[in-house]
């Protein structure tokens, strides 16, 4: 047989093969895609074009971070003893002090509301580490550490430096980072910590198949110091959350500490990650002191892991059950239909639905995509509001009695891709804090008007709208 006809026999069975490999990933497709929209979005790519649609499926397809499960219910006994060591000594909600809200919680997140604790509001940057730094500093035993994204910069710095200062004096330290987002630190950064006895690794190292799918990322962003005092919210290691930067402005984020049995809380879904990522387990204390203030709070994690899309429902819950007010504020406002769906009806009923968005993009494609629901909230009465000093990342959730805040946004990602973490309380003092903080927000705010989409040229309409359906993705 000529050559040319072997090469072309050749490359005919390789056509084939291709389409019975993307035969193959159709079928997991259906069986495991997480919407009826995705399933028949990835069937028709992989059918038409496998040759292409291959790579990209094997990068953002799964809808489940299984290692992850798997990890979680390993016969490891003492990550095991050790978690219901930290349960049975959380101080929990009596019967009396709950609410159906609390109660529906409790359940999507797998974890007891827990009183005996003081919750401070951090606003901004330089509240959040000062306190941060401050806790660091009069850490005894062991300091947990768990950030999105890491900086090589001045803040960065002088982060690290307190951790190895803190190593050097006796105190055990633990450092998790996600490996997509702190890409850009280069080995020296860790070289200098592990050199000083810290433990350092990165959130993803299942297998080389874990490595490529981008989609899974541990967007927490947690600070434990000796099982008594924890930090989370929405700020990261770096510059811009202490002192904004020239294109965005200031830097408008806010951060929670807990004094207190929740710390436990905190503590275990660090432990979870941690052994995950390294099937190690910290030595570190099952008991935590009680604060006289006796705040009460829950602690959610919510991603990939769970059983359900519990941060979706947990906004879901929060738009159902309030009567009065729904508050929320997010740098990303891409929802899918069911959470769109309950704010509309909360709208509907009368509930001030309030969406605190940056008027200033820091990730383009999402931010044309949350012009494209101006025509499905603002008719029906949700309110929109652009904010105008300086760029927005806080994630914060007010309703009639509830407060929550965390590091989970209003977009796909949080709601089923990222691993995340929120603080939720009913405690009256806390509230009127979150309350009166938003209010001051919103007052450097414009509200948005319909206009501001429908009079944009067809170019920057037809933008928004494929922007939104690329929502998977971003």
């Amino acid at each position: 047989m000529p050559t040319a006809e072997i090469l072309t026999a050749l490359a005919a069975c390789g056509v084939v093969l291709l389409y019975i490999i993307g035969a193959l990933h159709v079928l997991h497709a259906l069986m495991n895609a997480r919407t009826a929209q995705g399933a028949i979005a990835w069937i028709i790519c992989l059918i038409t074009l496998p040759y292409l649609t291959i790579p990209f499926y094997w990068i953002f397809g799964r809808n489940k971070f299984s290692g992850y499960v798997k990890a979680r219910k390993a016969d490891d006994a003492r990550l095991r003893n050790l978690a219901a060591e930290l349960r049975g000594s959380l101080q929990v909600y009596e019967e009396k002090d709950s609410t159906p809200f609390i109660n529906a919680a409790e359940r999507i997140g797998g974890m007891h509301p827990v009183k005996g604790n003081r919750l401070e509001l951090l606003i901004n940057g330089e509240a959040t580490f000062k306190a941060l730094f401050h806790s660091i500093e009069n850490a005894k035993e062991y300091i947990l550490v768990s950030f999105f994204i890491v900086k090589n910069d001045a803040l960065g710095q002088k982060f690290q430096d307190a951790l190895i200062k803190k190593a050097n004096e006796g105190v055990r330290v633990y450092f998790l980072y996600d490996d997509f987002g702190s890409q850009k630190l280069d080995h020296s950064f860790f070289a200098e910590m592990r050199a000083a006895g810290i433990e350092c690794h990165s959130f993803g190292n299942e297998s080389w198949l874990s490595r490529i799918q981008i989609n899974f990322r541990n967007h927490r962003k947690i600070v434990v110091v000796d099982g008594q005092q924890s930090f989370l919210g929405g700020l990261n290691i770096g510059n811009e959350y202490l002192e904004g930067n020239e294109r965005l402005g200031a830097w408008r984020d806010t951060y929670m500490e807990i004094d207190g049995p929740a710390t436990l809380a905190v503590q275990l879904v660090f432990l979870e990650d941690w052994y995950w990522s390294t099937r190690d387990v910290p030595e570190i204390s099952s008991v935590a002191n009680s604060h006289p203030e006796n705040q009460a709070a829950l602690i959610l994690p919510s991603g990939p892991a769970d059983n359900w899309e519990s941060w979706k429902l947990f906004i879901i819950e929060a738009a159902g059950k309030t009567k009065q007010r729904l508050w929320i504020t997010s740098p990303y406002f891409v929802p899918d239909d069911g959470v769109l769906s309950s704010l509309q009806a909360a709208a509907l009923r009368g509930v001030d639905v309030r969406i605190l968005l940056p008027q200033k993009p820091d990730h383009r494609l999402v931010y044309l995509s949350s012009f494209s629901f101006y025509e499905q909230t603002l008719p029906l009465g949700i309110q929109l509001y652009r904010y105008q000093a300086g760029f927005l990342h806080q994630k914060v959730l007010l309703t009639d009695h509830h407060a929550a805040v965390g590091s989970a946004n209003l977009d796909n990602r949080s709601f089923r891709l990222n691993f995340e973490i929120t603080a939720f309380t009913s405690n009256p003092k806390f509230v009127l804090e979150v309350e009166e903080m938003l209010v001051q927000d919103f007052a450097q705010a414009r509200p948005v008007e319909l206009a501001e989409f429908e009079d944009r040229s067809f170019l920057f309409r037809a933008a928004c709208r494929a922007s939104r359906l690329m929502a998977p993705l971003q």
